[in-house]
């Protein structure tokens, strides 16, 4: 597989945030930030984004690490609209999505190198332009526009309730 150190806590990392994020939606239906699951998202997925800023497959800056900035850049600020703006319902929507976001964009980097190392000795993708990528890329997306969605109406109407 040939990861560094910080290639395998990155990883690691990594799994922990997906994981969070999975829990929460199922859980919430959304990455709540006021849970423990969506706090171990926002920090496991923080750190994750600052430490793919050391890794590198192919030497130098690369797309990967914009992924990274940009990733950590959508938390940062989901984070901000849960402290600074948590009795502004626009906020809640911005911060839902930003989340939701952030979790679609992490999986692009994950399926892809994920498809071209595992089984090991045996990739399910040869290299990053392998069709497979692009067609489970293709139903994440529909997935992430589906949930955001749902996300959507289920907040909408949660605030008619209130």
């Amino acid at each position: 597989m040939g990861l560094s150190g910080l290639g395998i806590f990155h990883t690691i990392i990594g799994i922990v945030a997906i994981g969070a994020a999975i829990i929460s939606f199922i859980r919430f239906g959304k990455i709540d930030l006021t849970q423990l699951s969506g706090k171990i998202y926002f920090y496991t997925t923080a750190v994750t984004a600052l430490t793919a800023l050391g890794i590198s497959k192919h030497g130098g800056f690369n797309a990967g690490h914009i992924f990274s900035v940009f990733i950590f850049i959508l938390v940062v600020v989901a984070f901000w609209l849960s402290v600074k703006r948590s009795t502004n319902n626009k906020a809640r929507y911005i911060e839902n999505f930003l989340l939701s976001f952030s979790f679609f964009l992490s999986l692009i980097p994950t399926v892809n190198e994920t498809f071209t190392r595992v089984p090991l000795g045996h990739p399910l993708a040869k290299n990053p332009t392998d069709p497979i990528i692009a067609q489970t890329l293709l139903v994440l997306l529909i997935a992430f526009v589906a949930g955001a969605i749902y996300q959507y109406i289920k907040q909408r109407n949660a605030l008619r309730i209130r």
